[in-house]
């Protein structure tokens, strides 16, 4: 059967590579595109959120209204949320993954290029960024939280796509599904489950689209909370259940049956899952706008 499954296998494209252009020195990644469509896609959708006017009113039996995030607070936070990424990523990657590194190559830490990012270290990251943007700018902790929620699907499912499957990495474990794939960076040449196309599917796609249908049709954005409440415990979810068709990373210790992304995963259900519930106990709050700085008044 596996010899069969090896015949039949979905062979990685050759036309896909981790690069877009590559001339002489200058090299154009995927990787780099992917973050780019993924930050800016967020920020967007974010903005074109917060300036529908039917989201954000729920009846007349609203609490007193809180501030909308206006195009202003949103690019500020769209920066606040790159440099949460990028410095808890990697801070994340090597404190989770391999905190040796400290010790023994204590530079390798800052060279980024060379990848070793983690989600769950830039989930932290943004959070940060989240926190300061709601001081900074005198909103509601779980308002702010809740317009880079529902833009977060858009920048993890690009991640996913763009950059760990077109660059074969973070692939799955054998398997002889139909939809197996075969990739040419494994050294082993045997199909895997496309994990990564998994994670963009579920923690992209999936996630995206039951926070749209939240915010339009059950105006989840009128309790603030609810949608960074459920972006969290969906993610948790789903990552906790790849994992099971993920091949863990080598040389990496499990805790016990669990892999890392498990572990990880499962304060993020607990959390995500509290503040659904004390998000969706607490009234509907009315919508309070202010308005964009024109240029003339910086």
């Amino acid at each position: 059967m596996f010899f069969t499954s090896l015949i039949h296998a979905i062979k990685f494209p050759n036309w896909l590579s981790e690069n877009i252009i590559s001339i002489g020195p200058l090299t154009i990644k995927w990787y780099g595109v992917a973050y780019i469509i993924g930050l800016f896609g967020a920020y967007y959708y974010a903005y074109r959120m917060s300036e529908r006017r039917d989201v954000w009113i729920a009846g007349p039996a609203a609490r007193k209204p809180e501030l909308v995030p206006n195009k202003d607070m949103l690019s500020d936070l769209m920066f606040y949320c790159l440099v949460g990424i990028i410095v808890g990523g990697r801070l994340g990657y090597v404190m989770l993954y391999k905190p040796d590194m400290f010790m023994n190559a204590p530079i390798d830490v800052f060279k980024v290029w060379e990848g070793g990012m983690a989600f769950h270290g830039g989930f932290l990251g943004v959070c940060g960024a989240v926190i300061y943007a709601a001081w900074r700018k005198k909103l509601t902790l779980m308002r702010i939280a809740d317009m880079a929620a529902i833009g977060a699907p858009i920048g993890i499912g690009a991640v996913r796509l763009l950059g760990n499957f077109f660059n074969q990495e973070l692939w799955g474990r054998a398997t002889d599904v139909p939809w197996a794939m075969i990739f040419p960076k494994d050294f082993d040449s045997i199909p895997r489950h496309p994990s990564q196309l998994y994670e963009a599917f579920l923690e992209g796609i999936v996630i995206f689209l039951v926070l749209r249908i939240l915010c339009i049709r059950f105006k989840a954005l009128t309790k603030p909370g609810l949608c960074a409440g459920g972006f969290i415990f969906m993610y948790g979810l789903f990552r906790f259940t790849i994992e099971f068709f993920r091949e863990p990373d080598i040389g990496i210790a499990q805790f016990g049956f669990l892999t890392r992304g498990m572990t990880y995963s499962l304060p993020m259900i607990m959390i995500g899952g509290a503040v659904i519930i004390w998000a969706a106990r607490r009234g509907p709050v009315s919508p309070k706008r202010q308005a964009v700085k024109d240029a003339a008044a910086k």
